[in-house]
This record gives structure tokens, C-alpha cells and sequence, in this order.
């Protein structure tokens, strides 16, 4: 009777320590389970044969406590730096990095339709010259990235450039965008923010003409600095 109770607590302790991601209870049984095989060699003259259990239930702790001490200094198993240590949002930050000069570089590509295409080509839009104003919105709209993405930092940039070239291909806009700063976190959404809102733009001075036009391939091409390194997008 004595043995079925032990085997049924040593039961229950495996599966509390499953589920447990609290390491000091886990540590704590584990040190029990220890103590009760001590006892029971004592009273019988050999260890139960499932002092297994204890071996595995260290084993158990030992596997849980990197991941506890990773998740106690703010890193995921994925590297995603803005969630935090209980998966709440937060804002990363930077003040530990140093200031260098950062580029990054975007593009997107507005499908316009042959009849839209050939109304922009000939600046025929009622609303008036297409490109230039999406070209001035992209560039307002990287300044404002930071009230837009809610966790973005609000950096200076030293330089904007927004092109938009009509693509008799495939009768479109293709949008690219660069932005750069020299300071502590790169600008990668400021550039991708920049081409977004050129294309919202471009849409927006042309749905009277057309509401089939589709905004495409928003994505960063490249970027330089900061910690990282070089990154461009392979062709």
C-alpha cells in the first residue's frame, strides 16, 4: 500500500512538473522526489525502481531553465525584440548602440491599367500631375513614420528620395524609395512607409479613372548599417 501511494505521488509530481514553467517548484520537487528515494533505500535496503523519475525530473529542470533565463532578459526563441518578456509589446531600446550611418532602400508597384496608364503618361488625371504629388507624399510620409507604426522611434532623417517611372510593360508605376539617418536604429520602415504612401497617392489620384488599379511587391530591397550589416535583396 505504502508503494502504490509513492508510485501514484510520484506520478502526479511528473506530470505537475510537464506542465510547471515555474523553476524554483520544479527545483523543489525535484529535491523531494530525491529525499523519498533516500528514505525508501533507507526502509527497503535498495532505491524504488522508479528513482528514474527523479533523474528525470532534473533533467526536466535543467531543460526549462535556459529558456526561464531568456525569457527573464526580454529575448523569444525568435528574436522578435519587440515583444517582451510575457509577450507584451514594447518598444525596444537603442540607447546602448552606437550612431551610424544607415540607408535603407524600398519599392512597390502600382498596376494601373492600359486606359489609366495612358491618362497619367499624358497628365490627362483631373486631379492633376500624378507622379509629382506621389512623389511629395512619400517623402511627407517618411518624416511621419513614426506616428504611424506605432513602436517605431522617431528619428531625424538627413535624406529622402522617392522616383516613380511609368512601366509601359505592364502599364504601371514602379515606386522606389530610399531614406537615411546617422543614429542608433536603422530606417528600413521609413523607406517602406515612404513607398506605401507614394502608392496609396498614386491610387488615390487615379480611382476616378479606375477602381480595378492594385498596389503590388511592397518590400524592402536593401539596407546598410548598424549591427546587422549589409542586406540586399538577391534579383
Amino acid at each position: 500500500m505504502f508503494l502504490r501511494r509513492m508510485a501514484v505521488s510520484f506520478s502526479h509530481s511528473r506530470r505537475f512538473l510537464s506542465s510547471s514553467s515555474n523553476s524554483s517548484s520544479s527545483i523543489d520537487i525535484a529535491k523531494a522526489i530525491d529525499e523519498l528515494n533516500k528514505e525508501m533505500e533507507a526502509v527497503f535496503g535498495e532505491p524504488p525502481a522508479d528513482s528514474r523519475l527523479a533523474s528525470s525530473a532534473r533533467n526536466d529542470v535543467m531543460a526549462q531553465e535556459p529558456e526561464l533565463v531568456s525569457r527573464e532578459k526580454g529575448e523569444d526563441m525568435h528574436g522578435l525584440t519587440h515583444i517582451g518578456s510575457t509577450g507584451e509589446a514594447q518598444m525596444v531600446d537603442v540607447s546602448p548602440k552606437p550612431s551610424t550611418k544607415r540607408t535603407a532602400v524600398s519599392s512597390c508597384k502600382v498596376l494601373l491599367g492600359k486606359q489609366v496608364f495612358d491618362l497619367v503618361l499624358a497628365n490627362q488625371m483631373a486631379k492633376g500631375d500624378v507622379l509629382s504629388v506621389a512623389k511629395i507624399a512619400g517623402i511627407n510620409a517618411a518624416k511621419h513614420t513614426s506616428n504611424l507604426i506605432p513602436l517605431c522611434h522617431n528619428i531625424p532623417l538627413t535624406h529622402v528620395r522617392v522616383d516613380l517611372t511609368l512601366n509601359p510593360k505592364d502599364f504601371s508605376v514602379d515606386i522606389e524609395a530610399e531614406a537615411s539617418s546617422t543614429g542608433k536604429t536603422g530606417v528600413e520602415m521609413e523607406a517602406m512607409t515612404a513607398a506605401s504612401v507614394a502608392g496609396l497617392t498614386v491610387y488615390d489620384m487615379c480611382k476616378a479613372a479606375s477602381k480595378s488599379i492594385q498596389i503590388t511587391d511592397i518590400r524592402l530591397e536593401g539596407k546598410a548599417g548598424g549591427k546587422s550589416g549589409d542586406w540586399h535583396r538577391e534579383k
